[in-house]
């Protein structure tokens, strides 16, 4: 599937935790698939959306899932705001 064998269509949403971290839902397929590359819940990955690529990791969520964070270089230079849709794309990295 190439440089990034995992795929995520999925909407810009923003956290309600303290700091409100735009990010994107990680599938739960994808989070137990990749759950013996994870340590202290981290998965590093490098991600790509649009023409923005960046290492980074899956964030736990504390309930098995994961998400991406999306900080605001990468949403700036995509134009990305909550409720859009996105194509994320990712492969897992070297931490």
């Amino acid at each position: 599937m190439g440089e990034f064998p995992y795929r995520i269509d999925g909407t810009v949403e923003i956290s309600d935790r303290p700091g409100g971290w735009h990010f994107v839902a990680v599938p739960v397929e994808f989070s137990e698939e990749l759950a013996d590359l994870a340590d202290r819940g981290l998965i590093p990955v490098r991600a790509s959306i649009g023409e923005s690529i960046w290492d980074t990791s899956l964030l736990p969520y504390g309930d098995g899932t994961h998400f991406v964070a999306l900080n605001s270089s990468v949403r700036r230079a995509e134009g990305l705001d909550v409720g859009d849709r996105v194509t994320l794309l990712f492969s897992p990295r070297e931490p």
